[in-house]
Protein backbone atom coordinates (compact mmCIF):
# COMPACT_ATOMS: atom_id res chain seq x y z
CA UNK A 1 0.00 0.00 0.00
CA UNK A 2 1.27 3.96 -0.66
CA UNK A 3 2.23 5.55 2.55
CA UNK A 4 -0.45 7.70 3.82
CA UNK A 5 -0.44 11.64 2.82
CA UNK A 6 -1.79 14.60 4.61
CA UNK A 7 -4.38 16.59 2.08
CA UNK A 8 -6.60 19.17 3.20
CA UNK A 9 -8.84 19.66 0.29
CA UNK A 10 -8.89 19.30 -3.31
CA UNK A 11 -6.55 16.20 -3.62
CA UNK A 12 -8.68 13.57 -1.77
CA UNK A 13 -12.09 14.56 -3.25
CA UNK A 14 -10.40 14.72 -6.49
CA UNK A 15 -9.35 11.04 -6.14
CA UNK A 16 -13.08 9.93 -4.78
CA UNK A 17 -14.57 12.01 -7.44
CA UNK A 18 -12.31 9.65 -10.05
CA UNK A 19 -13.36 6.96 -8.54
CA UNK A 20 -17.08 7.06 -8.18
CA UNK A 21 -17.22 8.31 -11.72
CA UNK A 22 -15.41 5.47 -13.38
CA UNK A 23 -18.45 3.41 -14.36
CA UNK A 24 -16.22 0.02 -15.46
CA UNK A 25 -14.86 -0.13 -12.18
CA UNK A 26 -16.83 1.47 -9.68
CA UNK A 27 -18.75 -0.97 -7.03
CA UNK A 28 -19.34 1.21 -3.84
CA UNK A 29 -18.67 4.41 -1.74
CA UNK A 30 -19.37 4.50 2.10
CA UNK A 31 -19.20 7.46 4.03
CA UNK A 32 -19.13 7.08 8.63
CA UNK A 33 -17.85 8.29 11.36
CA UNK A 34 -19.15 11.75 12.20
CA UNK A 35 -16.43 14.71 12.73
CA UNK A 36 -16.40 16.57 16.44
CA UNK A 37 -18.01 19.82 16.67
CA UNK A 38 -19.86 18.73 13.16
CA UNK A 39 -23.63 18.07 12.47
CA UNK A 40 -25.37 15.97 10.07
CA UNK A 41 -28.55 13.80 10.29
CA UNK A 42 -26.82 10.50 9.19
CA UNK A 43 -24.81 8.38 10.62
CA UNK A 44 -23.78 6.59 7.44
CA UNK A 45 -24.37 7.32 3.63
CA UNK A 46 -23.38 4.45 1.04
CA UNK A 47 -23.10 4.58 -2.66
CA UNK A 48 -23.25 2.05 -5.41
CA UNK A 49 -24.01 1.99 -9.38
CA UNK A 50 -27.44 2.31 -10.86
CA UNK A 51 -29.39 2.58 -14.04
CA UNK A 52 -32.30 4.66 -14.54
CA UNK A 53 -34.42 6.61 -17.45
CA UNK A 54 -31.72 4.69 -19.34
CA UNK A 55 -28.73 6.05 -18.01
CA UNK A 56 -25.69 5.36 -15.27
CA UNK A 57 -26.26 6.69 -12.29
CA UNK A 58 -25.45 6.13 -8.53
CA UNK A 59 -28.24 5.30 -5.78
CA UNK A 60 -27.35 7.21 -2.73
CA UNK A 61 -28.48 5.52 0.66
CA UNK A 62 -28.85 7.80 3.31
CA UNK A 63 -28.83 6.23 6.75
CA UNK A 64 -30.06 7.79 10.14
CA UNK A 65 -30.95 5.85 13.51
CA UNK A 66 -33.96 5.77 12.82
CA UNK A 67 -34.80 6.17 9.41
CA UNK A 68 -32.86 4.96 5.79
CA UNK A 69 -33.94 6.75 2.69
CA UNK A 70 -33.03 6.02 -1.14
CA UNK A 71 -32.42 8.55 -4.11
CA UNK A 72 -31.49 7.95 -7.61
CA UNK A 73 -28.54 10.50 -9.82
CA UNK A 74 -28.35 9.35 -12.96
CA UNK A 75 -26.50 11.54 -15.97
CA UNK A 76 -26.08 15.24 -15.41
CA UNK A 77 -27.04 14.89 -11.49
CA UNK A 78 -24.54 12.85 -10.71
CA UNK A 79 -21.67 15.83 -10.09
CA UNK A 80 -23.83 17.57 -8.03
CA UNK A 81 -24.92 15.21 -5.97
CA UNK A 82 -21.19 13.66 -5.37
CA UNK A 83 -20.13 17.22 -4.44
CA UNK A 84 -22.92 17.58 -1.94
CA UNK A 85 -21.79 13.98 -0.60
CA UNK A 86 -18.59 15.37 -0.17
CA UNK A 87 -19.36 17.90 1.93
CA UNK A 88 -20.68 15.79 4.64
CA UNK A 89 -19.12 15.64 7.64
CA UNK A 90 -18.29 12.62 7.85
CA UNK A 91 -14.73 11.20 9.36
CA UNK A 92 -13.97 8.04 7.25
CA UNK A 93 -14.62 7.73 3.18
CA UNK A 94 -14.18 4.18 1.95
CA UNK A 95 -14.25 3.83 -1.83
CA UNK A 96 -14.39 0.15 -3.46
CA UNK A 97 -13.26 -0.49 -6.97
CA UNK A 98 -12.38 -3.60 -8.54
CA UNK A 99 -8.82 -2.78 -9.43
CA UNK A 100 -8.08 -0.98 -5.79
CA UNK A 101 -9.62 0.49 -2.75
CA UNK A 102 -9.43 4.07 -1.88
CA UNK A 103 -9.41 5.02 2.45
CA UNK A 104 -9.51 8.64 3.49
CA UNK A 105 -9.65 9.12 7.22
CA UNK A 106 -9.57 12.71 8.96
CA UNK A 107 -7.83 12.44 12.08
CA UNK A 108 -8.67 14.57 15.40
CA UNK A 109 -6.57 17.53 14.57
CA UNK A 110 -8.50 17.61 11.57
CA UNK A 111 -5.25 16.38 9.00
CA UNK A 112 -6.58 13.90 6.04
CA UNK A 113 -4.62 11.01 5.37
CA UNK A 114 -5.49 9.07 2.18
CA UNK A 115 -4.06 5.50 1.02
CA UNK A 116 -4.36 3.48 -1.97
CA UNK A 117 -4.82 -0.24 -1.17
CA UNK A 118 -5.64 -3.57 -2.69
CA UNK A 119 -8.94 -4.50 -4.00
CA UNK A 120 -11.40 -6.04 -1.12
CA UNK A 121 -14.10 -7.05 -4.18
CA UNK A 122 -12.09 -7.87 -7.06
CA UNK A 123 -14.10 -10.68 -7.81
CA UNK A 124 -16.83 -8.25 -8.52
CA UNK A 125 -18.34 -5.93 -11.05
CA UNK A 126 -20.59 -3.38 -11.57
CA UNK A 127 -24.05 -4.08 -11.21
CA UNK A 128 -26.24 -1.18 -12.55
CA UNK A 129 -30.16 -3.15 -11.58
CA UNK A 130 -32.57 -1.71 -8.76
CA UNK A 131 -33.16 -5.71 -7.58
CA UNK A 132 -30.08 -6.83 -7.84
CA UNK A 133 -29.11 -10.25 -7.06
CA UNK A 134 -26.63 -10.36 -4.37
CA UNK A 135 -23.59 -12.18 -5.18
CA UNK A 136 -22.74 -15.46 -3.70
CA UNK A 137 -20.00 -17.32 -2.45
CA UNK A 138 -21.44 -20.65 -2.02
CA UNK A 139 -23.70 -20.33 -5.71
CA UNK A 140 -22.63 -21.88 -8.94
CA UNK A 141 -21.63 -25.30 -10.48
CA UNK A 142 -21.24 -27.80 -8.15
CA UNK A 143 -22.33 -25.75 -5.01
CA UNK A 144 -25.99 -27.75 -4.84
CA UNK A 145 -25.09 -30.56 -3.90
CA UNK A 146 -22.81 -29.57 -1.01
CA UNK A 147 -25.39 -27.21 0.33
CA UNK A 148 -27.99 -29.73 0.36
CA UNK A 149 -25.72 -32.18 1.90
CA UNK A 150 -24.69 -29.91 4.84
CA UNK A 151 -28.45 -28.91 5.41
CA UNK A 152 -28.06 -25.21 4.42
CA UNK A 153 -30.31 -26.22 0.99
CA UNK A 154 -33.62 -28.42 0.75
CA UNK A 155 -33.90 -31.21 -1.70
CA UNK A 156 -35.65 -28.45 -4.58
CA UNK A 157 -32.46 -26.25 -3.30
CA UNK A 158 -34.11 -23.52 -1.49
CA UNK A 159 -31.74 -22.09 1.06
CA UNK A 160 -31.93 -22.08 5.04
CA UNK A 161 -31.69 -18.00 4.67
CA UNK A 162 -29.95 -17.76 7.88
CA UNK A 163 -27.33 -19.84 7.70
CA UNK A 164 -26.71 -19.42 3.91
CA UNK A 165 -26.16 -15.72 4.59
CA UNK A 166 -23.98 -16.43 7.76
CA UNK A 167 -21.57 -18.44 6.06
CA UNK A 168 -21.23 -16.64 2.57
CA UNK A 169 -20.37 -13.26 4.63
CA UNK A 170 -18.15 -15.60 6.69
CA UNK A 171 -16.17 -16.71 3.50
CA UNK A 172 -16.50 -12.95 2.00
CA UNK A 173 -13.92 -11.73 4.76
CA UNK A 174 -12.08 -14.95 4.65
CA UNK A 175 -11.14 -13.85 0.87
CA UNK A 176 -10.49 -10.27 1.71
CA UNK A 177 -8.11 -11.44 4.65
CA UNK A 178 -6.58 -13.92 2.72
CA UNK A 179 -6.24 -11.57 -0.59
CA UNK A 180 -4.42 -9.15 2.13
CA UNK A 181 -2.02 -11.43 3.49
CA UNK A 182 1.71 -10.98 2.75
CA UNK A 183 3.08 -12.99 0.75
CA UNK A 184 0.16 -14.64 -0.96
CA UNK A 185 -0.74 -18.03 0.27
CA UNK A 186 -0.58 -20.66 -2.39
CA UNK A 187 -1.47 -23.75 -0.24
CA UNK A 188 -3.34 -23.43 3.04
CA UNK A 189 -3.74 -25.23 6.18
CA UNK A 190 -6.96 -24.46 7.98
CA UNK A 191 -8.02 -25.26 11.46
CA UNK A 192 -12.31 -24.94 12.00
CA UNK A 193 -12.64 -24.79 16.26
CA UNK A 194 -15.68 -26.00 17.36
CA UNK A 195 -17.04 -26.94 13.83
CA UNK A 196 -19.85 -28.29 15.09
CA UNK A 197 -22.37 -28.95 11.72
CA UNK A 198 -19.47 -27.65 10.29
CA UNK A 199 -21.87 -25.83 7.44
CA UNK A 200 -18.34 -23.42 7.55
CA UNK A 201 -16.00 -26.20 7.35
CA UNK A 202 -16.96 -27.81 4.52
CA UNK A 203 -17.98 -23.81 2.76
CA UNK A 204 -14.45 -22.48 3.54
CA UNK A 205 -13.25 -25.84 1.87
CA UNK A 206 -15.30 -25.66 -0.88
CA UNK A 207 -14.58 -21.76 -1.54
CA UNK A 208 -10.96 -22.09 -1.19
CA UNK A 209 -10.21 -25.28 -3.08
CA UNK A 210 -12.89 -25.28 -5.75
CA UNK A 211 -13.86 -21.49 -6.50
CA UNK A 212 -10.15 -20.34 -5.84
CA UNK A 213 -7.85 -22.83 -6.90
CA UNK A 214 -6.00 -22.65 -3.71
CA UNK A 215 -4.84 -26.41 -2.63
CA UNK A 216 -6.38 -26.27 0.93
CA UNK A 217 -6.52 -28.54 3.79
CA UNK A 218 -8.77 -28.32 6.54
CA UNK A 219 -9.51 -29.81 10.17
CA UNK A 220 -12.37 -29.22 11.80
CA UNK A 221 -12.52 -30.04 15.51
CA UNK A 222 -15.14 -30.56 18.26
CA UNK A 223 -15.89 -32.20 21.42
CA UNK A 224 -19.38 -34.09 20.20
CA UNK A 225 -18.14 -37.43 18.87
CA UNK A 226 -21.64 -37.82 17.31
CA UNK A 227 -21.28 -34.56 15.46
CA UNK A 228 -18.04 -35.66 14.49
CA UNK A 229 -19.13 -38.77 12.52
CA UNK A 230 -21.80 -37.20 11.09
CA UNK A 231 -19.44 -34.72 9.80
CA UNK A 232 -17.08 -37.60 8.59
CA UNK A 233 -20.03 -39.43 7.08
CA UNK A 234 -20.92 -36.09 4.58
CA UNK A 235 -17.42 -35.59 3.57
CA UNK A 236 -17.27 -39.69 2.39
CA UNK A 237 -20.56 -39.11 1.05
CA UNK A 238 -19.14 -35.95 -1.22
CA UNK A 239 -15.88 -37.64 -1.75
CA UNK A 240 -13.98 -34.80 -0.68
CA UNK A 241 -10.23 -34.69 -0.29
CA UNK A 242 -8.59 -32.49 2.09
CA UNK A 243 -10.89 -32.54 4.98
CA UNK A 244 -10.52 -34.21 8.07
CA UNK A 245 -12.41 -34.20 11.35
CA UNK A 246 -10.98 -34.55 15.56
CA UNK A 247 -12.93 -34.94 18.50
CA UNK A 248 -10.92 -33.36 20.77
CA UNK A 249 -11.23 -29.81 23.24
CA UNK A 250 -9.83 -26.95 21.49
CA UNK A 251 -7.40 -26.00 24.13
CA UNK A 252 -6.47 -29.74 23.41
CA UNK A 253 -5.92 -30.06 20.19
CA UNK A 254 -2.39 -30.38 18.58
CA UNK A 255 -2.01 -29.96 14.77
CA UNK A 256 0.58 -31.67 13.39
CA UNK A 257 1.54 -28.61 11.10
CA UNK A 258 0.93 -25.35 12.10
CA UNK A 259 -2.47 -23.43 10.66
CA UNK A 260 -2.08 -20.92 8.19
CA UNK A 261 -5.81 -19.24 8.71
CA UNK A 262 -7.47 -20.27 12.39
CA UNK A 263 -11.81 -19.66 12.35
CA UNK A 264 -14.35 -19.87 15.08
CA UNK A 265 -17.74 -19.36 14.42
CA UNK A 266 -20.40 -18.74 16.63
CA UNK A 267 -17.80 -20.97 19.44
CA UNK A 268 -19.41 -20.47 22.78
CA UNK A 269 -18.01 -18.87 26.30
CA UNK A 270 -14.29 -18.88 26.27
CA UNK A 271 -14.17 -21.63 23.69
CA UNK A 272 -13.65 -18.60 21.66
CA UNK A 273 -10.13 -17.72 23.17
CA UNK A 274 -9.28 -21.12 22.86
CA UNK A 275 -9.56 -20.80 19.17
CA UNK A 276 -7.57 -17.26 19.14
CA UNK A 277 -4.82 -19.08 21.47
CA UNK A 278 -4.29 -21.88 19.31
CA UNK A 279 -3.89 -19.70 16.60
CA UNK A 280 -1.40 -17.21 18.17
CA UNK A 281 0.52 -20.14 19.67
CA UNK A 282 0.51 -21.68 16.68
CA UNK A 283 2.14 -18.78 14.90
CA UNK A 284 -1.09 -18.83 11.89
CA UNK A 285 -1.33 -15.92 9.98
CA UNK A 286 -5.09 -15.25 9.95
CA UNK A 287 -7.67 -15.49 13.01
CA UNK A 288 -11.42 -15.03 12.02
CA UNK A 289 -13.63 -15.43 15.30
CA UNK A 290 -17.28 -14.73 15.45
CA UNK A 291 -17.84 -14.79 19.08
CA UNK A 292 -21.22 -16.74 20.66
CA UNK A 293 -22.10 -16.06 24.19
CA UNK A 294 -19.88 -14.44 26.43
CA UNK A 295 -19.91 -14.95 30.43
CA UNK A 296 -16.74 -14.99 32.14
CA UNK A 297 -16.90 -11.10 32.68
CA UNK A 298 -20.26 -10.33 34.15
CA UNK A 299 -19.18 -11.82 37.61
CA UNK A 300 -15.86 -9.96 37.56
CA UNK A 301 -17.80 -6.69 36.75
CA UNK A 302 -17.76 -3.89 38.96
CA UNK A 303 -16.75 -0.82 38.56
CA UNK A 304 -18.63 2.39 40.80
CA UNK A 305 -19.09 4.50 37.95
CA UNK A 306 -20.89 2.08 35.97
CA UNK A 307 -23.23 1.35 38.94
CA UNK A 308 -26.46 2.59 36.91
CA UNK A 309 -25.04 0.39 34.00
CA UNK A 310 -24.83 -2.97 35.63
CA UNK A 311 -27.24 -3.11 38.37
CA UNK A 312 -29.71 -4.15 34.82
CA UNK A 313 -29.07 -7.33 34.06
CA UNK A 314 -29.07 -6.98 30.38
CA UNK A 315 -26.66 -3.93 30.24
CA UNK A 316 -24.64 -5.54 32.56
CA UNK A 317 -24.72 -9.04 29.79
CA UNK A 318 -24.32 -6.65 26.98
CA UNK A 319 -20.87 -4.98 28.71
CA UNK A 320 -19.38 -8.17 29.53
CA UNK A 321 -19.96 -8.53 25.87
CA UNK A 322 -18.50 -5.49 24.65
CA UNK A 323 -15.38 -5.91 26.95
CA UNK A 324 -14.68 -9.49 26.66
CA UNK A 325 -14.15 -8.89 22.88
CA UNK A 326 -12.46 -5.54 23.61
CA UNK A 327 -9.67 -7.20 25.38
CA UNK A 328 -9.77 -10.38 22.77
CA UNK A 329 -8.86 -7.90 20.08
CA UNK A 330 -6.27 -6.03 22.05
CA UNK A 331 -4.74 -8.90 23.08
CA UNK A 332 -4.19 -10.00 19.27
CA UNK A 333 -2.49 -6.26 18.83
CA UNK A 334 -0.11 -7.18 21.57
CA UNK A 335 0.69 -10.48 20.00
CA UNK A 336 1.65 -8.56 17.10
CA UNK A 337 -2.05 -8.78 14.96
CA UNK A 338 -3.30 -5.97 12.94
CA UNK A 339 -7.21 -6.09 14.33
CA UNK A 340 -10.49 -5.22 13.99
CA UNK A 341 -13.70 -6.17 14.94
CA UNK A 342 -16.74 -5.67 12.38
CA UNK A 343 -20.39 -6.26 12.21
CA UNK A 344 -20.44 -9.72 9.39
CA UNK A 345 -24.19 -9.95 9.06
CA UNK A 346 -27.26 -7.50 9.58
CA UNK A 347 -27.63 -7.12 13.02
CA UNK A 348 -31.42 -7.34 12.39
CA UNK A 349 -30.51 -11.48 11.26
CA UNK A 350 -28.77 -12.41 14.53
CA UNK A 351 -27.37 -10.72 17.03
CA UNK A 352 -24.18 -12.76 17.12
CA UNK A 353 -22.78 -10.62 14.01
CA UNK A 354 -19.90 -9.51 15.90
CA UNK A 355 -16.07 -10.67 13.78
CA UNK A 356 -12.88 -10.25 15.09
CA UNK A 357 -10.36 -9.97 12.06
CA UNK A 358 -6.88 -10.75 12.81
CA UNK A 359 -3.70 -10.48 10.30
CA UNK A 360 -0.41 -11.39 11.39
CA UNK A 361 1.63 -8.49 10.59
CA UNK A 362 4.63 -8.28 13.12
CA UNK A 363 6.49 -9.53 16.18
CA UNK A 364 4.87 -9.99 19.69
CA UNK A 365 5.59 -6.89 21.98
CA UNK A 366 5.97 -5.06 19.00
CA UNK A 367 3.19 -2.24 20.08
CA UNK A 368 4.46 -0.60 23.46
CA UNK A 369 0.92 1.64 22.71
CA UNK A 370 -1.06 -1.74 23.10
CA UNK A 371 0.33 -2.99 25.69
CA UNK A 372 0.05 0.03 28.06
CA UNK A 373 -4.05 0.18 26.83
CA UNK A 374 -4.37 -3.36 27.83
CA UNK A 375 -3.09 -2.62 31.51
CA UNK A 376 -5.02 0.61 31.90
CA UNK A 377 -8.40 -0.93 30.57
CA UNK A 378 -7.66 -3.92 33.19
CA UNK A 379 -6.64 -1.73 35.72
CA UNK A 380 -10.12 0.06 35.36
CA UNK A 381 -12.34 -2.87 35.47
CA UNK A 382 -10.45 -5.33 37.89
CA UNK A 383 -10.68 -8.09 35.86
CA UNK A 384 -8.94 -11.77 34.46
CA UNK A 385 -10.34 -12.59 30.87
CA UNK A 386 -9.55 -15.98 30.20
CA UNK A 387 -6.97 -15.14 26.91
CA UNK A 388 -4.51 -13.54 29.39
CA UNK A 389 -4.23 -17.33 30.61
CA UNK A 390 -4.84 -19.30 27.42
CA UNK A 391 -2.16 -17.33 25.78
CA UNK A 392 0.34 -18.42 28.39
CA UNK A 393 3.35 -16.99 29.83
CA UNK A 394 4.74 -15.27 27.14
CA UNK A 395 1.42 -12.37 27.15
CA UNK A 396 1.66 -12.25 30.94
CA UNK A 397 5.50 -11.79 30.64
CA UNK A 398 4.49 -8.78 28.00
CA UNK A 399 1.78 -7.71 29.88
CA UNK A 400 2.89 -7.93 33.74
CA UNK A 401 -0.64 -9.98 34.46
CA UNK A 402 -0.92 -13.12 35.78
Amino acid sequence: MDTDTDDRDRGYRAAVREAVLDADTFLRLTMSGKVRGQQTPWVKVVARPVAARRKRGIQVSYFSDRKNIQKNFVGEEVGPALESLLGLPFGQIHVQCTSRDLHVRRTKKNRVLMRHGRPSRPDEAPVFDHNRKKRRLLEGEGAGELLRAIGIAGKRGEAMQGKFRQVNEFLRHLGQMILSAKPSMRRIQMVDCGCGRAYLTFAAHDYLSRKKGIPTHLTGIDHDPEIVETCRAIRDDLQLSGVDFRICEIAEYVPETGPDIVLSLHACDTATDEAIALGVRRGSRIILAAPCCQHELRSQLDADVFGPVLRHGVLKQRTADILTDAFRAQALRIMGYRTDVVEFVDPERTAKNLMIRAVKTAPPGDDAEAVDSYRKLKTFWDVSPSIERLLGKPFQRMTGVG
